[in-house]
């Protein structure tokens, strides 16, 4: 007897599931982005004193890398752990 194929479901990627889930990672790695550069800031004087002489540029400039850097990263990765769901159901 042949067992039944079950129909292919779509990646979990591409549903509004997934893109809500990797707009959720890529959120939580923005903040991330912002915490680290409050940290850094408060707490190494080198920092405060390069950003405060550079003007309001440099102060862009140093967040927007830090924001950027942890969104790419967090979604990412939640590719990777969606992808890994997937895989296990």
């Amino acid at each position: 007897m042949r067992a039944k194929k079950s129909p292919k479901k779509s990646p979990s990627l591409i549903s509004p599931t997934g893109v809500i889930k990797l707009v959720t990672h890529t959120m939580m790695g923005a903040a991330l982005g912002l915490a680290l550069g409050l940290a850094l800031t408060l707490s190494n004087p080198a920092v405060a004193n390069l950003l405060n002489h550079g003007g309001n540029q440099a102060v862009l400039v140093f967040v927007l890398t830090l924001v950027t850097t942890f969104a790419i990263g967090a979604t990412l990765t939640g590719v990777v752990f969606i992808l890994a769901e997937d895989k296990e159901s």
